[in-house]
């Protein structure tokens, strides 16, 4: 896809802290370990970064991991920046990016005063009309840099006055869970108090109900899980003759093998436009689509093709995307499976004392099960949320974390995708990730915007997949560059490795 426009911000340069840090007689960390000739100082990535290095050239303190007498190794990935640029507030205001008065007033009410960097470029992006890809590191307000715009774009057409059918909105906003939908839906409730503009939230596990005993509203903006709005639509209930804005939230998990086909045969249903909305006229008929994403799918630009002009989208793309989080301490500790159980109790021990609330990460549902139960039974109150509990009992689970009613939370990657977790502090994966975009995702449920200060990641690295993973991620830490190969297409990535194994075999 052609790149029409790049973020750009005011970099803090590494140069600077290692001065600072010089100053004082002190080096500045950049990783540390178990065995000191593999640390590495901000003074010393000179001589690695901007080399183009590859992997497999650069010296690693999980060289060894593969055998098993490296258990007890581990490494200190260490904060070096302030958060990402993406996150700074930006000199301009809500006013100045061409929002109205009442739209402010309502975001200073959840305490967004100014926008942040990224939304300062974002914002105009979405309120000129055209597509919009906001690619951007996790936490960093991407879910404001769409609505806000494409709120006042209703308030200044009057379109929310207009009259229309019941259950014909004018925004539609997926997402490819339930829990995002309504995190979703309560921003943008809070986000439109007081203009007259209507939402409504819609959750899969209940589409028979609907189907059978239909709910008829005026409705100006939806927003839905991808599975239950593409059965609603599909049996009339919901109509899309009158929609002008086609949100994709987590657009890279949408646009994934698990949900590609059965996306796009429903996006076939909207005239996205060919240019810009205001160059339709009054009477407009055309679509906007605004995709927000923190890792994008390989195979993006191929589907979009199918749909609209890619030539017209306008992308918005953080100089972060895809980095590790430099203001985040990540340990990474080389452990016997067996012993994950006593090393987890401690952890969360520690920060039940400490009062940080914690997010354990299992990459399979029964391991999330196991986790939680233990803890429980350990008298550490744990409330348990993956893709397979009952709609009944996974309502409000997450809710139960985000109110502080319970501190800590055993999840599978189902919560690693776009939820607001500024009051989490610690992300444990008990499984390690085997996939770069979804370490990216699961540490980006901390450090965000808002977040407190002390934030950790901690990770057990036990099976030979998974040391592979952590290399890659420390080769890029040492070379300073962003992850390689991040491909959110995981059901994609693992349909070409059978696809390739069959081949060899024949």
């Amino acid at each position: 896809m052609k790149m029409l426009k790049t973020v750009k911000f005011i970099r803090c340069q590494r140069a600077g802290f290692a001065t600072a840090s010089l100053a004082t007689n002190k080096r500045l960390p950049v990783i540390t370990g178990k065995r000191t000739q593999f640390n590495l100082f901000v003074d010393q990535l000179g001589a690695l970064s901007g080399q183009g290095k590859k992997f497999g050239e650069v010296d690693l303190a999980s060289a060894g991991w593969r055998h098993r007498r490296s258990v007890g190794d581990f490494f200190t990935l260490h904060p070096i920046k302030p958060p990402f640029e993406a996150h700074a507030l930006s000199n301009v205001s809500f006013a100045q990016l061409g929002i109205r008065q009442q739209l402010i007033a309502n975001l200073k009410e959840k305490g967004v005063l100014y926008p942040t960097a990224y939304q300062a470029e974002g914002i105009p992006a979405v309120l000129t009309g055209s597509h919009v890809l906001l690619a951007a590191e996790t936490g960093c307000g991407k879910t404001y840099t769409y609505l806000a715009p494409i709120m006042e774009q209703i308030l200044q057409r009057e379109l929310h006055e207009r009259p229309r059918e019941f259950n014909s909105p004018l925004v539609l906003i997926m997402t490819p869970g339930r829990e995002l939908a309504q995190q979703i839906g309560r921003v943008i409730e809070s986000l439109v108090e007081g203009t007259g503009i209507k939402s409504r939230v819609l959750l899969g596990g209940r589409t028979k109900q609907q189907m059978m005993n239909p709910h008829f509203e005026e409705i100006d903006v939806l927003v839905s899980s991808f599975g239950a709005l593409s059965k609603l639509i599909t049996c009339g209930i919901y109509k899309t003759d009158q929609v002008r804005w086609v949100v994709l939230d987590e657009a890279d998990t949408l646009l994934d093998d698990s949900f590609n086909s059965k996306l796009l045969y429903l996006m076939k249903r909207f005239p996205f436009h060919k240019n810009h909305l205001y160059e339709l006229g009054d009477n407009i008929q055309g679509t906007q689509l605004v995709l927000a994403a923190a890792t994008m799918p390989s195979n993006m630009t191929e589907l979009l093709e199918q749909i609209l002009n890619v030539e017209t989208m306008e992308e918005v793309v953080s100089p972060n995307l895809h980095r590790l989080m430099s203001h985040v301490t990540q340990r990474f500790m080389r452990v016997k499976k067996t012993d994950r159980e006593n090393m987890l109790l401690d952890l969360v021990r520690k920060d039940t004392n400490r009062r940080r609330p914690t997010i354990i990460f299992s990459n399979k549902t029964p391991t999330c099960d196991f986790v939680s139960m233990y803890l429980n039974e350990a008298n550490i109150p744990c409330v348990n949320l993956n893709g397979d509990i009952l709609l009944k009992l996974r309502l409000g689970q997450f809710e139960k974390f985000q109110q502080g009613e319970i501190n800590v939370l055993s999840t599978t990657d189902v919560a690693s995708r776009g939820l607001d977790t500024t009051r989490a502090a610690h992300v444990i994966n008990y499984d390690f990730p085997l996939y770069a975009a979804d370490y990216i995702h699961r540490i980006g449920r901390i450090g965000r915007v808002g977040s407190r200060g002390d934030c950790l990641v901690t990770n057990m690295v036990s099976s030979q997949a998974e040391i592979g993973a952590v290399q890659r991620i420390e080769h890029s830490a040492r070379i300073d560059s962003p992850l390689e190969k991040v491909d959110a297409n995981v059901k994609g990535i693992i349909r070409k490795r059978i696809e390739r194994s069959s081949g060899m075999a024949q």
